[in-house]
This record gives structure tokens, sequence and C-alpha cells, in this order.
């Protein structure tokens, strides 16, 4: 398996294709096995890069991670760009990890050329999606007080609704089931979006992200996720907007977003 040592953890990763670097970061509970596909399609119009987020799936440690905070998975983002010489990057992010990929625009802006924002887990921009995740954080530790493992199992089920858990194929349920202990770690960590301190940033901090932004919506997912979008599409200063069939698991190769890819590729100027 291709490994990276980035900030002293040995995180698993691929990559394929030529050109710009895209970058694909997966969101919570989940790994990059859930963007093999869509990798496949990106790399036919960039240099594709993903990888398990730092305690997921296969870069999950021996000794499982006690908490896990943003800053652990933005850093770790740049670091990969940084390891690969692949900066900067088309940097897509799906639910916690768009919630990563706007910090990592804030915080390395020279390592961000533009985003794709995937129905970003930043729950606190808007106060209704944020009561609505501060309660899914709730009824995930009360359901799992005694039954740590069955933690990435019930976040999907509580979030997505029961019939997304059981319409996955066995090999996803139990990648996803492997992958509790990092959700517990981030639940107990920092600036998380099921975090106890969830990240907030302010109209400035939103504003000061000079990057042109794809955000992506899904007609079947909660509610919250079309709140969040709604309100991100006025806090970021160079946004897009498109709606796409299904539910919150979007495509990362959707027709919308390759084409955004492309119009990035081609300059800046041209992706509107």
């Amino acid at each position: 398996m291709p490994r990276l040592s980035v900030n002293g953890v040995d995180l698993y990763y691929e990559e394929q294709g030529e050109g710009i670097p895209i970058l694909g970061l997966h969101g919570t509970p989940s790994s990059a096995l859930m963007w093999a596909e869509a990798a496949k399609e990106l790399a036919l119009h960039g240099r594709c890069i993903i990888y398990d987020r730092r305690g997921f799936y296969r870069s999950a440690p021996d000794v499982p991670f006690t908490t896990l905070d943003l800053v652990d998975h933005v850093d770790d983002a740049a670091g990969v760009l940084a390891a690969l010489h692949a900066g900067p990057a088309i940097v897509i992010g799906r639910s916690t990890g768009g919630l990563v990929a706007v910090e990592l625009a804030r915080r390395f802006p020279d390592k961000v050329t533009a985003l794709v924002l995937l129905e970003p887990a930043l729950f606190t921009v808007d106060p209704d999606a944020d009561v609505w995740a501060r309660s899914l954080r709730l009824r995930v530790l009360e359901r799992c007080a005694d039954k740590p493992g069955l933690l990435a199992e019930t976040v999907i089920r509580e979030a997505l609704g029961d019939a997304s858990w059981q319409m996955l194929p066995e090999e996803l349920q139990q990648m996803f089931a492997a992958t509790s202990d990092a959700v517990l770690a981030e639940l107990k960590g920092h600036h998380m979006d099921l975090s106890e301190d969830a990240l907030e940033l302010d109209e400035d901090e939103f504003a000061g992200i000079l990057k042109p932004t794809l955000i992506v919506s899904a007609e079947d997912s909660p509610e919250a996720c079309r709140l969040v979008n709604s309100r991100l599409s006025g806090a970021l200063p160079l946004t897009r907007t498109v709606l796409v069939p299904g539910g919150h698991l979007i495509n990362p190769a959707h027709p919308a977003i390759l084409d955004f890819v492309d119009r990035i590729a081609e300059g800046a100027e041209t992706w509107r």
C-alpha cells in the first residue's frame, strides 16, 4: 500500500493522472475507498490525489488516537500536498472533508487553487443546522455509550436514515465500522463538525477565502446540509452553486464538478 509519512503519522494515499493537482478529502465516517471510482474520472482531468485521513481505515494506527482535532486534518492535508509537490490544488471536500477544505484554504491559501464543497459540514453557520448537528452529536454519544464499535454506523443511520446504511454493500459497511475509533476521536476533539466546540468562523474570516468555489447540494439530503450551503454561498466571495440528484454522498466526479475542474485548469478567470 502506498503510504506517506506526514506530521508524524503514516497516511494511505493514491494518486493517478497528470495536470492540475486535485485533492480529495473524504467525510466522517469514511475513507478514500469511497472515492475510488470518482478518482478514476477525476484523473482524466488532472492529477488526482486521495488519502485516508489520519485515524481512518488504512491510516489507522495500532493504538487509536484518543482525540482528533480539525487542525490535525488541515495540517495533514497541507502536508500531503507538500510531500507530493502537488500544490496548489483544486480541493474537493465532501461533508467533514468540506470542513477541512475550507479551513485549509483559510490557513494555507497558497496550497489551494479552488474549492469544491460537497455539502460541507460547517453547521455552525446556520442556527437551525447547528441545533440539528448538536442534537445528532448527543444522540450518537447516548446510543453508543457502551457500544463504541457502532459509532460509525450510528452516525450514518442518525444523519442519513436507516435505509442509507442498509443499502451499503457489506464491504463498505465493514469499512465504515472500522472507522469508529476515529469517529469517537473527532467527537472528543476540537472544532470538528460534531465536536462540542465545532468551528465557528465570522464574516471577515469567510470573506478572506478568495478562492473560486463550487458549492454542491443534493436534492434528498438532510435540510441542515442545504441550509449550510445557502449560508456559505452568501458568505464566501467567489461562489457558484449547483443542485444535483441523490443524497448526501455526492459523487465527487459529477459532470458539474468535472466541468468546474476543467474551467479552473484552463484559467481561473473562465470558471464562472
